[in-house]
């Protein structure tokens, strides 16, 4: 039998894998163009998602505990919105690769380091914090941005789900059908006063 903080560490390290393989998923079966476009008026894309969450998953499972990512990420104080989409001469390829080498390194820093193991995060208001903190932060972003990434490809093309094979083929008229129902209850609402 596991102990409670090997228990912990291997349940979030678990989530936070299968959320992670969800936010990729989400690409598959999309053009350059739709995983790279601005589906939202502050300019949310599929892959900028993946690239965000690369960088931070880099920062905040690496330097915060005294690991740093091996490759050059832009410092935290030049957060200019820039991990949050994807320029013409990256790939998607380039950036799936890029997440999963930060997830690997992030994966590594969960297992090697127990789950008080000390870290500093120098833009929080309370910065000294422990892994513990740090990895629920991270899959809370991961699952939120993930969820994100849901809506983004059901505008798209209608496609939703966690993974592949519980993809369920789109039956349009049901949608319809329950649209125009939730519709209604909207518009059957009195004005309040």
């Amino acid at each position: 039998m596991q102990n409670t903080p090997d228990f912990a560490k291997d349940t979030l390290l678990e989530e936070l894998q299968f959320t992670r393989q969800a936010l990729v998923w989400k690409l598959d079966g999309l053009s350059e163009y739709d995983i790279r476009r601005p589906l939202t008026v502050t300019g949310t894309n599929l892959l900028g998602l993946v690239k965000h969450m690369a960088t931070w998953e880099a920062r905040y499972l690496g330097e915060i505990f005294g690991r740093p990512f091996p490759e050059p990420l832009p410092r935290w104080q030049d957060a200019d919105g820039s991990d949050l989409w994807v320029t013409p001469d990256e790939t998607r390829d380039q950036i799936i690769d890029f997440y999963r080498r930060a997830c690997d390194h992030a994966d590594s820093t969960i297992k090697e380091l127990p789950l008080d193991a000390p870290g500093h995060v120098p833009w929080w208001p309370r910065p000294n914090v422990k892994l513990f903190t740090i990895v629920v932060h991270v899959l809370n972003d991961t699952t939120r941005h993930t969820g994100h990434a849901d809506i983004l490809r059901e505008q798209l093309d209608g496609r939703t789900g966690v993974a592949a094979p519980q993809e369920q083929p789109i039956d349009t008229a049901a949608r319809e059908a329950h649209w125009a129902k939730v519709e209604k209850a909207a518009q059957d609402v009195s004005p309040a006063g």
